[in-house]
């Protein structure tokens, strides 16, 4: 079996699309007007809930990324489950080669999560803070599984941003 063989059959699954988020020190922390932390940001498909008791939940880092690095060395972290017309977040944070995360925060409505500090988006289905329980190398990719520390459902409207056959989608 190929790669690409592989990869489109995956591509037939659809999946949730979330938003990653944590806090870095900062970039250059010899500028005094750099902010205290940094914001980073990652959209993932590869996410799922593992456990009710006690409440897990699992993502799928690419091995190496800036996110698999600063998780390895940060254990607080959240999610936003993104609403289907947040698909604008989705692509912006799914970019290669992406501009600063600074940059793509900017005009995103978010608010600091109370245990995490790290952003949350505003509007999304449902939002996660988590506390890393356990990394495991799995492949290219590492799966890092976190306790829920706090979840809640804000007043969203609309349906969940879906990934199906390499492009986002919406039910219905």
């Amino acid at each position: 079996m190929s790669n690409d063989e592989f990869r489109a059959a995956m591509s037939r699954l659809a999946a949730g699309v979330v938003l990653v988020t944590a806090q870095e020190p900062p970039l250059d922390p010899d500028d005094p007007g750099a902010p205290g932390v940094e914001d980073v940001g990652m959209t993932a498909t590869a996410f799922l809930s593992v456990s009710l008791d006690p409440p897990l939940v699992l993502v799928s880092l690419r091995e190496g990324s800036r996110m698999d690095d600063l998780l390895a060395e940060q254990p607080l972290w959240a999610v936003s489950v993104l609403t289907e017309s947040q698909r604008h977040i989705a692509g912006r944070f799914a970019m290669k080669g992406r501009i600063s995360d600074r940059l793509l925060f900017e005009d995103v409505p978010c608010v600091r999560g109370e245990v995490t500090g790290a952003p949350l988006v505003g509007g999304a289905l449902a939002t996660l803070e988590c506390r890393t329980e356990e990394r495991v190398s799995a492949g290219d990719h590492t799966l890092v599984i976190g306790r829920v520390l706090t979840a809640e459902v804000p007043s969203a409207e609309g349906g969940p941003l879906l990934y199906f056959r390499g492009r986002y989608r919406q039910l219905g």
